[in-house]
């Protein structure tokens, strides 16, 4: 046993000494530094949208005691991903983990630098799950919860399998009080968009809508309990162009139910800004159909 437990323990520290030089301090708030992922080695960082409060005056301190100023590339909260960019020479970037490895029960290791030093947690991955949806309507691959204890300022910092090797990024900005990682997948098509375009598309409806329950046979007739009521359309927007109005009650859209806001903003993703889709409604007591061009959200 005691065996054992010593190249457990040894394990331990080569994989956070192997992913040490890709953890970095990252200084964009009042308080306490939060911590961010070496992305790749010219320079680009992936941090936590929450713990970089500033668009300017952001330092990185490296794994060799620099800290040098970065830049905001671009940050996405609905996914609470942000992108900065340092110029510090050649880097060492984390080197991304085998996806189809990570199992429930895989021990991982959450690294931080709120200080000079990496600061590891262990724990195991207690849930995986499929793609799902913010509060925000950001799309997050895979679910992925830990039982790791997220230290102050670790947000921002990477999940790591026991050979240091980056299975996504710890957050406490999305679930208060549940340790979640945004999968690798997630993290690259986000700083994919944001290096490219500085922001993430939003789609816009341009409608505040209330959660209201369905008459029983249009319950029956739609195999859906609620929809939304909008309660308001602002003026040329692409649902008042569409011919939505005032009452009227969203119940799909492209053939998918809306039963509750967070369908709704599922829909409005960047790839359908500007395509036309079909939106059906509860007018009157009688199911209609519009088709609707999507515009995108400032």
């Amino acid at each position: 046993m005691a065996n054992i437990m010593m190249e457990l323990s040894n394990a331990m520290t080569e994989a956070i000494n192997t992913a040490s030089p890709g953890v970095v301090r990252v200084e964009g708030r009042r308080r306490m530094p939060a911590t961010g992922i070496l992305w790749s080695a010219d320079g680009v960082i992936v941090t936590a949208n929450h713990v970089v409060r500033r668009d300017d005056h952001i330092n990185v301190g490296l794994d060799d005691g620099r800290s040098v100023p970065a830049i905001l590339v671009g940050r996405d909260p609905a996914t609470d991903i942000a992108v900065l960019r340092v110029e510090a020479g050649e880097l060492s970037a984390l080197v991304e983990a085998n996806k189809q490895e990570l199992g429930i029960g895989n021990l991982v290791l959450a690294l931080g630098r709120p200080g000079k030093t990496v600061q590891a947690t262990l724990g195991i991955v207690s849930a995986l799950g499929n793609n799902w949806q913010t509060q925000l309507g950001g799309r997050i691959d895979r679910y992925l919860q830990t039982d790791v204890l997220m230290y102050p300022g670790f947000s921002g910092g990477p999940l790591v399998d026991g050979n240091g090797r980056l299975l996504g990024m710890n957050t406490s900005g999305i679930m208060g009080g549940v340790s979640l990682a945004i999968p690798t997948y997630t993290l690259s098509r986000v700083a994919d968009t944001l290096l490219t375009h500085g922001r993430m598309k939003r789609g816009y409806l341009g409608v505040s809508t209330q959660k209201v329950r369905l008459p029983d046979d249009l319950h029956e007739e739609l195999g859906q309990k609620t929809g939304l009521l909008i309660v308001s359309t602002e003026s040329n927007s692409p649902a008042a162009q569409g011919g939505l109005t005032l009452g009227d009650t969203i119940v799909g859209i492209a053939g998918e139910k809306v039963r509750n806001h967070e369908d709704l903003l599922a829909q409005l993703t960047g790839d359908v800004v500007e395509t036309a889709v079909s939106i059906s409604i509860i007018r009157g007591g009688k199911i209609e159909t519009f088709v609707v061009t999507i515009g995108e959200k400032e």
